[in-house]
């Protein structure tokens, strides 16, 4: 984290610089934060020219991004000594304007908070087959407790079947996107290739492994399996752990819980050498969603799919400035 000087909304900007490493679909960092007068807080609005009108035509990954950047920047509120006070949705008519956060009274950071800020740098987002390691049991258990203080379920899927359905219907849904040429397009709009001078989107060497190197298929990020229809070595049974994020209700309230959630269990797994992949690409299609619910959400709306493992290597995604994403209240100026 850099000093909090470097802009002139000081404690802001330091909020912000927090926020930012969430992550978001393709890496878009669907997000604007407004600075209000004299550092009293900050507002999280949802960034709706960086959503994905084909993956998430309703905005439901968009919100749960920013539910992730607002729970960093609650981490970073409390790392600084205070209780962050926290109002959700204060403006039902304004749709973009999601949360905001003040600071509350004084209260020493405990131990967890101090954990889990400095695991903010640590976390990134895994792509391909994990380490052969197994998670330790007990990563499992914190990660449900953590999910059930947030109000949320986290289910992990050990049985086989289970297993085989699920990607079974990751299958279909990323055949379905890599079948439309629209997909393909919107896709290409947010995969960065070497040389290109942009602080968002998905390097298109973030990951070597073929998508579909492990039995949950990957986004084919720069059209690989044109060149490669088949992975180059059978499928890795490295696959990691699985998991599903539920919630009860499917509205913005509950996207942005989900969110809040999802980034404190990778926090939780990050601290441990832990990263995730995500797999979200039949929730974009509402039947193949509604069959996960049915069938391995224990009625729970579906809000995320993700493997949890040991990564061979990781690499920090490019992230947009604090100039690019920060303004200032009454005046939407950077």
């Amino acid at each position: 984290m850099s000093d909090v000087r470097a802009h002139p909304c000081h404690a802001s900007a330091y909020l912000v610089r927090a926020a930012v490493t969430a992550p978001s679909p393709y890496n878009t960092q669907p997000w604007i934060f407004v600075a209000e007068d004299e550092d009293r807080g900050v507002e999280v609005h949802a960034d709706a020219a960086r959503r994905l009108p084909l993956a998430d035509p309703f905005g439901r990954e968009l919100v749960i991004s920013c539910g992730a950047a607002l729970l960093n920047i609650r981490l970073a509120v409390r790392h600084l000594g205070f209780d962050p006070v926290v109002e959700h949705f204060p403006r039902p008519a304004d749709p973009a304007y999601l949360a905001r956060v003040a600071w509350g009274a004084y209260r020493r950071p405990t131990a967890e908070d101090e954990r889990l800020f400095r695991a903010l740098p640590r976390r990134h987002t895994a792509h391909g087959p994990f380490l052969a390691e197994r998670l330790p049991p007990s990563l499992a258990d914190d990660l449900r407790e953590h999910a059930h203080r947030a109000g949320v379920a986290l289910d992990f899927v050990t049985d086989r079947a289970g297993r085989r359905q699920l990607a079974e219907l990751v299958r279909i849904a990323e055949d379905a996107h890599r079948s439309r040429p629209e997909f393909a397009a919107e896709q290409r709009r947010w995969t960065r290739w070497p040389g290109a001078a942009r602080s968002d989107g998905i390097p298109v060497d973030a990951g070597m492994a073929h998508p579909d190197g492990t039995p949950l298929a990957g986004r084919d990020l720069g059209g690989l399996t044109r060149t490669y229809p088949e992975p180059p070595r059978r499928r890795s049974p490295r696959t990691g752990a699985v998991a599903i994020l539920g919630t009860v209700r499917d509205d913005p309230a509950a996207w942005l819980r989900a969110g809040e959630a999802l980034q404190g269990l990778l926090l939780e797994a990050a601290d441990q050498g832990v990263m995730a992949a995500f797999h979200t690409q039949p929730l974009e299609i509402p039947s193949l969603r509604t069959a996960i619910r049915r069938t391995l959400g224990a009625g729970a709306f579906p809000q995320m799919i993700l493997r949890l493992g040991y990564p061979p290597s990781v690499r920090a995604l490019p992230r947009r400035p604090v100039a690019e994403v920060l303004r200032t209240a009454g005046t939407g100026r950077a």
